[in-house]
């Protein structure tokens, strides 16, 4: 019971001390970030439909490679990172945030080689979304196949 009191008074002491959290500047931030990144994505697109006579639908495939190569090489030279401590949420935008997750697994645990190190490290964060990915996907299509059964 006293540990309890004592946690109770080191939590309002040092209540004062700590600063107050800015909500709505991150959220303005984060928003302005991550509607910026979309941007770039809407740019990258229109570029590939307006010089390689893409159709909508089908410029969206290099639209998406070419934001991973940018957010990979961004965090390969250690600016998606400041981008992330400013923007918080936005920057994880989830194609370019993804992308930023798995290169920094990889970067982090180069030292230990391709395989052991760089390949293992990365996937332990990527297996589980390729996994539920496929899993919901698989899930999906089997409720639409039973879906149009019934029709």
């Amino acid at each position: 019971m006293a540990s309890k009191k004592m946690k109770e008074d080191y939590g309002n002491r040092i209540k004062q001390y700590q600063p107050k959290p800015r909500y709505f500047m991150n959220c303005f931030k984060a928003f302005v970030v991550g509607g910026f990144i979309c941007l770039i994505g809407e740019g990258i697109q229109n570029f590939y439909i307006a010089f390689f006579n893409f159709s909508e639908t089908s410029a969206g495939n290099p639209t998406v490679a070419t934001l991973i190569l940018i957010s990979s090489l961004l965090t390969g030279f250690g600016v998606y990172d400041k981008i992330g401590q400013f923007a918080g949420a936005g920057s994880a935008v989830p194609v370019t945030g993804f992308a930023n997750s798995m290169t920094s697994a990889a970067l982090e645990h180069k030292s230990e080689g391709i395989v052991l190190g760089i390949a293992t490290n990365m996937f332990k964060l990527a297996g589980s979304v390729i996994v539920f990915g496929v899993v919901a996907a698989y899930v999906v299509g089997l409720i639409r196949f039973l879906f149009h059964l019934t029709l």
